[in-house]
This record gives structure tokens, C-alpha cells and sequence, in this order.
């Protein structure tokens, strides 16, 4: 392995959201099941999201463009204590990708309607992928120390913790 390796992405699209702000977002999808969005998908990946109208939901990779720098403790939204970055969904990561599974209600040529949007507006798209729950959601999946925080996952909203 070597440290001069670059791995540099292009947005495919740009996801819009009625979040123009990081503070008061909702920190996860289903704490935002009401909250309607779009992808505006860039013209020349519209024949990528040909046969994509056959899904419920759909996996959206984007990049965290408002986060710089990162800690390896951090003190999450669900919690009191610090805990590895790695154990959480923090924003400010060594490389900073989100990844949302949203609703997809419609689909309008180069514009996907979302349902779900836990995203800030004007986020860089950097993939999307259909969900499938025989591949998505293994039935012996176990939620750690966030297990322990489930019920307040709905109401936590963002703050300024990972500006």
C-alpha cells in the first residue's frame, strides 16, 4: 500500500433538500420520513438510472461538502460519550462520504423525487444504487451501543457539534 495514491470523484448530480442548514437537520432518513427532496442527476447519467422506477427505496452516496477535518473520538448525536468515529455516522471522517437510503417516489427524466431526505441542500451526488432488502438488511444484524439510543433516533436533530 502507498500514501500517494488520489482518488478523485466527479458528482453525478446534486441532491436538493429544504435543509439549508447543518443545524436543526434531522440526523438520520427515518427521522425525516416526511421531508421531500430531489436529485437533480446530471444529463449525461440519465440513461444510468434507466429501470431504477421499479424500487421503493434507493441508497444515495454523497459527499460531505460543508465537513472538514475529523477526530477519531467523537461525541455522537445518540450519545454522551465519546465514542470511535468508526462506531458512529458522523459527518467529519477522513473521507467524508454519506451514505442515505431514501424513498424514491417518482421519477421526472433527470430528476428523482425523494421522500426521507436527511441531507443538507446542495450536496454533491457521488453514486446511487438501488436498496434491496435481501442484500441491505441482514436479519442478524445487531446495533451496538446505538441499540441503546433507538427510541430518540426519530426526534435528535443536528447541532453545530461537527461544523
Amino acid at each position: 500500500m502507498t500514501d500517494d495514491i488520489k482518488i478523485i470523484y466527479k458528482p453525478i448530480g446534486w441532491i436538493r433538500s429544504p435543509f439549508q442548514s447543518i443545524e436543526g437537520m434531522p440526523i438520520q432518513p427515518v427521522g425525516a420520513r416526511d421531508d421531500r427532496g430531489t436529485v437533480e442527476l446530471e444529463s449525461d447519467y440519465v440513461d444510468g438510472i434507466k429501470d431504477l422506477d421499479g424500487f421503493s427505496h434507493i441508497i444515495l452516496i454523497y459527499h460531505f461538502h460543508l465537513s472538514s477535518g475529523y477526530s477519531l473520538r467523537v461525541r455522537p448525536f445518540l450519545d454522551d460519550r465519546k465514542r470511535g468515529l468508526f462506531a458512529t455516522r458522523a459527518p467529519k471522517r477522513p473521507n467524508p462520504i454519506g451514505v442515505s437510503i431514501v424513498r424514491l417516489e417518482k421519477i421526472s427524466h433527470t430528476t428523482l423525487h425523494i421522500r426521507g431526505v436527511d441531507i443538507v441542500d446542495g450536496t454533491p451526488l457521488l453514486d446511487i444504487k438501488p436498496y434491496v432488502s435481501e442484500f441491505d438488511a441482514p436479519e442478524d444484524a445487531e446495533d451496538g451501543w446505538i441499540g441503546k439510543a433507538r427510541k430518540s433516533i426519530r426526534r435528535t436533530r443536528s447541532d453545530k457539534r461537527f461544523q
